[in-house]
């Protein structure tokens, strides 16, 4: 079981999320090390390659995805497009890392980015 999320920034909450449904939480990083007896907990970015029995992608919120940050650096409006598509694809790859069951949330609004993933 795995919980990921868009960014650091969002961490917290999908430990929270762990903690209040009575588990242990093990961060996953770089070199994706998980305890068999815990709830990975990571950011998107490094979903790239797993496969998880079970996954809960928490925090799709319209103001963490895509991220205000990353929009406003764009100082090259050339470079947008580039970015609305980086930004548009972590949500799909971590959610295709889900084997046999996937959990989805927001609070509020959800990113307009999840109406991709139907397709």
């Amino acid at each position: 079981m795995a919980v990921f999320v868009h960014s650091k920034a969002e961490l917290n909450r999908a430990h929270l999320a762990v903690e209040n449904a009575d588990q242990t939480a093990c961060e996953l990083d770089e070199k994706l090390n998980t305890k068999s007896t815990a709830v990975t907990v990571s950011t998107m970015h490094l979903a790239k390659g797993l496969e998880l029995k079970a996954l809960a992608v928490m925090a799709c919120d319209e103001d963490v995805i895509p991220s205000p940050e990353r929009i406003e650096s764009v100082v090259d409006m050339a470079r947008i497009e580039e970015v609305y598509e980086t930004e548009r694809h972590l949500p799909y790859v971590a959610c295709t890392r889900a084997r046999d069951f996937l959990w989805i949330s927001c609070a509020g609004g959800a990113s307009e980015f999840l109406g991709d993933l139907r397709n």
